[in-house]
């Protein structure tokens, strides 16, 4: 899988998967269910890299003491929105506002999508942001997005 960044915008911003053949019914439910996951992961504040406490200690994990830093005024690093995944052809997209999250949230969907490439959906290549000649964008910000408030989607 070819992986390639544009124009990023992280309030506005547009990722693209281009797979080698259209994707079945299958192959889309793989990929939409990768990304809800990530973005619920990114919704609850996962993807916070001031608090990567594990990580910090390394291999040895035994008896490592955790400290709940939830006291913490640090800046939240929370996902907004989402937009529903759409498909064109051999092209598949989907909008996302990634809020404060921090860059550690693209690593993990990119780390995840070169193992679903390789066990269940052949991805050509991943644009994160920008536009996509094949494929335009009317507006700036996909229109059916996530609402925490009302748990569902909305228009």
């Amino acid at each position: 899988m070819q992986i390639e960044f544009r124009e990023f915008d992280p309030f506005d911003l547009w990722i693209w998967l281009e797979f080698n053949t259209v994707p079945s019914p299958r192959e889309k439910e793989y990929v939409e269910e990768l990304f809800n996951s990530w973005f619920f992961l990114g919704k609850l504040g996962g993807f916070d890299a001031e608090n990567l406490q594990v990580q910090e200690v390394g291999v040895d994990l035994s008896y490592m003491e955790y400290v709940d830093h939830s006291a913490d005024i640090n800046l939240v690093a929370f996902m907004h929105n989402q937009g529903d995944f759409e498909y064109l052809g051999t092209w598949g997209r989907c909008w996302f506002d990634l809020g404060t999250s921090d860059a550690i949230a693209l690593d993990v969907l990119i780390n995840s999508l070169k193992r679903l490439t390789l066990e269940y959906v052949e991805i050509k290549r991943l644009l994160i942001g920008g536009q996509n000649e094949d494929w335009p964008v009317e507006g700036s910000q996909q229109p059916n997005l996530y609402d925490s408030e009302q748990n569902g989607r909305v228009n």
